[in-house]
């Protein structure tokens, strides 16, 4: 009575022990030769197309963002250093006089580097667009400006010494600093930084659920490889760790064709005017639409990132489905 325990604890621990080692042999054969993953199936070649098109859309939100972002730093800049006078005419009032007056009175002023007067050739190029070519200043009741480069130490002092001497010498003068339009355009630099976020983050879903489903789909393709695998006694870890390869090298391929399509087009847009003679490099009404090197290794850094999400959606799905399995 005695024995027949004993031979049957052995026998238990016999069969446990030799599934245990074919668990490691099996994922030493699967290891060294071929994936339980399926190489090329319908799904992974879709799902290669669906990680290149997010790549490509985060790219290209990336690249504009990057690019809107420049711009705005560059225009605040300039307004930065830039500021007007202008003069109003008025009844009896000798503009001549008034812009040579104006003119020294910004030289004067500490924190002014330059001021000089627009003449009326300028004037009238400025009016162009609306007035038209054939354009006698001297005729007509036009404000005249005084153009004034800020010294690069220059605060909001030197524009408030400015426009108090201005008031008690020049009363026709008025100061404009610029300053609503440097506010606007930041406001608009913040608001496209946002939406540009909101973007991502939803092209970073659209991504995960994807790499979910298609991952359960491959999961359900090898399911009897993968359930022989589970019930032997193989780890949790190797299995998740084979689907999670096949994802990294899927996710690194979509990667590398979305984040280059989106580059080439970056490169492509800011360069291809200047070959055709049509423009500038990529000129808009807001400026140059180009990238420089932050710009495009952001389009790198969001590739590989998405190639990262993709192996560990991958690996956390896997997980979970052999939970399902136990």
């Amino acid at each position: 009575m005695t024995e027949e325990p004993s031979k049957a604890r052995r026998g238990f621990a016999g069969l446990f022990i030799r599934s245990r080692g074919e668990a490691h042999a099996t994922e030493a054969h699967v290891g060294g030769t071929r994936s339980i993953v399926p190489s090329a199936t319908v799904t992974g070649s879709a799902l290669i197309a669906v990680v290149a098109i997010m790549t490509f859309l985060a790219g290209i939100t990336i690249g504009s963002v990057a690019a809107v972002r420049s711009m705005a730093a560059d225009w605040s800049s300039d307004i930065a250093r830039e500021t007007t006078i202008q003069i109003k005419p008025g009844d009896g009032l000798d503009m001549s006089a008034a812009l040579a007056q104006a003119v020294q009175v910004a030289q004067a002023t500490s924190g002014v580097a330059s001021a000089r007067a627009l003449d009326e050739k300028e004037t009238a190029a400025l009016l162009e667009p609306w007035l038209g070519s054939s354009l006698d200043i001297a005729n007509l009741p036009v404000p005249r400006l005084v153009v004034i480069r800020l010294a690069p130490g220059a605060g909001a002092d030197t524009l408030a010494a400015l426009r108090t001497a201005l008031a008690a010498q020049v009363p026709s003068a008025s100061l404009d600093d610029h300053r609503r339009w440097s506010e606007r355009l930041a406001a608009t630099a913040r608001t496209v930084v946002a939406i540009g976020l909101a973007v991502l983050a939803l092209v970073g879903a659209a991504t995960v659920l994807s790499v979910v489903f298609a991952t359960r789909a491959a999961v359900d393709a090898a399911r009897s490889i993968v359930e022989v695998l589970h019930f032997v006694g193989a780890r949790d870890g190797f299995i998740a760790a084979e689907f999670q390869r096949h994802f990294l090298n899927v996710g690194l391929v979509g990667g590398l064709i979305g984040g280059g399509s989106a580059m080439a087009l970056f490169f492509i847009g800011s360069t291809l005017p200047g070959w055709l003679g049509i423009g500038g490099s990529g000129d808009t009404l807001i400026g140059a639409v180009s990238l420089d090197a932050r710009g495009y290794g952001g389009i790198v850094g969001i590739s590989v990132l998405v190639a990262l999400v993709t192996a560990i959606t991958s690996r956390t799905t896997v997980y979970r489905t052999l939970r399902g399995i136990s």
